[in-house]
């Protein structure tokens, strides 16, 4: 018997992983994936460097900047979803969850630029407190030019004021030039660095090509017209049971049709989204067949991702019943995405359990996926037909699907 080979040597041999997400849904499909570099036999071994490990301490600041990011990638996201064009790019983030879920299997791929909003989170964290003392500096020579508008006392609280705000300045870019973490921000010396890296020379080109490269990790465009796109898709699938619903109280036919037609929609709809994400292929908005095949190989967990996507979608629309004042779009904002983010991890999760099974589950388990589904899917009709009699905005309110479009604000926008 052969002894196994060492861990350097290992890597180098062919591996063979599934493909069942790359070809239609299908069994699965063993392909050998070839080593990024296959060295020649005069080539030296690579040598693979262990990662370090991080310690007790550093395992807990590794966390708590994990959940930091949370916080901060969920409050950036909020205000994205308050802004008009800002909304496609929410979209476009919440699809970009599922899709790649659906690729990997993985839930925690679900989070996706958490470190990167952690540390957009701490300069706006770092940035308030730097504000703070200005805040209060400015309020008492607000105070001195109210009582002795044109008095020694008010031109000095004024000049202070001025000096503060250059300081603040110019340690808020020395600590954002440095590399924007909170100890940087900590840092007293930001300022004489500042002065000591103008004077070198450069400067501008750096902090120049830094901020492209910031932008550009981003992928803004990227999420965009991925949002564009699945909203579109979904949008076709919905108008027409929408607008024979919103016919329903002059012609209860129509609404009775209409009702049926988005049951039939909705079970289809959250599923097309994330295939359409997974494969980045607006004609995935076409291939239902292949949803339906995801669904027989894995019907119970499809089933839980259905019951979640609705049901935490229904609160939104009890939030409609009157104007939310346009202070308060933000926490609504907020709302909206502790309820759908779930919703988007579970629907990719159910879609890689179906893409990557070979044979279609004992029929006892499509079945009860099947009958476990119409419950919450016709209460999620009932919801969206009574919305456009209870909402404010009338007939209007069918429009705003939450669950699958753009994260509407609650809020008139007309004064």
């Amino acid at each position: 018997m052969s002894s196994p080979l060492p861990p350097v040597l290992a890597d180098l041999v062919e591996e063979e992983i599934p493909v069942a997400d790359l070809v239609a849904d299908g069994p699965p499909v063993v392909m050998p994936l070839a080593p990024s570099h296959a060295p020649a036999e005069t080539d030296e071994i690579p040598v693979v460097m262990p990662r370090p490990r991080l310690g007790f301490f550093g395992a807990i600041r590794s966390a708590a900047e994990w959940c930091f990011g949370v916080v901060s990638l969920f409050v950036g996201l909020a205000v994205l979803a308050a802004i008009p064009i800002g909304q496609f790019l929410a979209l476009g983030y919440l699809l970009e969850v599922g899709g790649r879920v659906a690729r990997t299997g993985r839930l925690r791929d679900g989070f996706i630029g958490v470190r990167t909003a952690a540390r957009f989170g701490g300069i706006a964290l770092a940035g308030f407190v730097l504000w703070l003392p200005l805040y209060f500096l400015s309020i008492q020579a607000e105070a001195a030019r109210i009582i002795d508008p044109n008095g020694r006392i008010a031109r000095q609280w004024e000049l202070w004021l001025s000096v503060l705000a250059g300081l603040v300045a110019l340690h808020a870019c020395g600590a954002l030039l440095r590399g924007a973490r909170v100890r940087h921000f900590l840092n007293p010396l930001n300022v004489p660095w500042l002065l000591v890296r103008a004077l070198r020379g450069g400067l501008y080109t750096e902090s120049r090509d830094r901020l492209w490269n910031v932008v550009v990790g981003l992928r803004l465009p990227y999420y965009f017209w991925l949002g564009v796109r699945g909203f579109l898709g979904a949008f076709v699938w919905l108008a027409v049971p929408l607008l024979l619903l919103g016919q329903g109280h002059r012609a209860p036919l129509l609404g009775v049709i209409g009702g049926l037609m988005l049951a039939a929609v909705v079970l289809y709809v959250p599923f097309l989204q994330v295939r359409f994400a997974r494969d980045n292929r607006l004609r995935a908005f076409r291939e239902f067949k292949q949803v339906r095949g995801a669904f027989r190989r894995a019907p119970l967990a499809f089933c839980v991702a259905l019951w979640v996507h609705l049901l935490f979608a229904i609160p939104l629309y009890v939030l409609k019943i009157e104007v939310i004042p346009r202070d308060l779009v933000f926490l609504e904002g907020l709302m909206f995405l502790l309820l759908i983010f779930p919703a988007r991890l579970l629907g990719g999760w159910a879609y890689a359990r179906g893409a990557r099974r070979a044979a279609p589950r004992l029929w006892l388990f499509r079945w009860t996926g099947r009958l476990a589904a119409v419950p919450v899917v016709f209460a999620y009709v009932f919801v969206v037909f009574l919305s456009q009699h209870l909402g404010w905005q009338g007939v209007a309110s069918l429009y705003e699907q939450h669950a699958f479009l753009l994260p509407v604000p609650f809020v008139t926008w007309n004064g």
